[in-house]
Order: C-alpha cells, then sequence, then structure tokens
C-alpha cells in the first residue's frame, strides 16, 4: 500500500473511538519510514502549537494495525503516542 493511500481516511481506535482524519505524515528520511500519522494540519509554525498537535491529534505510524475503509490503531499505540519533549524538540527541530 502507497502512504498517499492513506490520507483523508478516518482514524478509529480498536476500541471503536474516533480519532479523527489523516492530514498529515512526519516522514523519518534517515530510517526510511513513517513515524507519525497527524489528524490535525499544523497551522503555524510555532513550536507551542506544533507540540501540541504532536501531543494530541498524532498517533505512531507503527501503531496502525490495519487500513481499509478507515484506518485501525491499536489503543495501546494511541497512549504511547503521546510525545516526550525529547521527541518534541528533535521533530521540530529537523
Amino acid at each position: 500500500m502507497r502512504v498517499s493511500e492513506i490520507y483523508n481516511k478516518d482514524v478509529y481506535s480498536d476500541s471503536g473511538q474516533y480519532l479523527g482524519e489523516v492530514r498529515e505524515m512526519i516522514i523519518d528520511l534517515e530510517r526510511g519510514e513513517v513515524s507519525r500519522i497527524l489528524m490535525e494540519e499544523p497551522r503555524s509554525s510555532s513550536n507551542d502549537d506544533l507540540k501540541k498537535i504532536l501531543q494530541k491529534k498524532s498517533v505512531l505510524y507503527k501503531s496502525i494495525k490495519n487500513v481499509g475503509d478507515v484506518v485501525l490503531v491499536s489503543d495501546m499505540g494511541q497512549k504511547s503516542a503521546e510525545v516526550s519533549n525529547a521527541e518534541t524538540t528533535d521533530l521540530l527541530s529537523r
């Protein structure tokens, strides 16, 4: 599956909670992999706004369990999607 096929799909946790719609992805170019999917597009380059989106409106790509009509993510992946300050700083500095 191509990454572009995931855009605009609804995202649900495996417990059925609607999380949003895939709007953006963070790609780790050094590793050649998608690291996170974002359910909100960054509207500004403010560190505070970006940090809020990363913490509250993103999930780890590796927590995706299935992609079909919707994107299904693990509840555990959703909880582990909380972003540490170090990770946020690293993502924002790229």
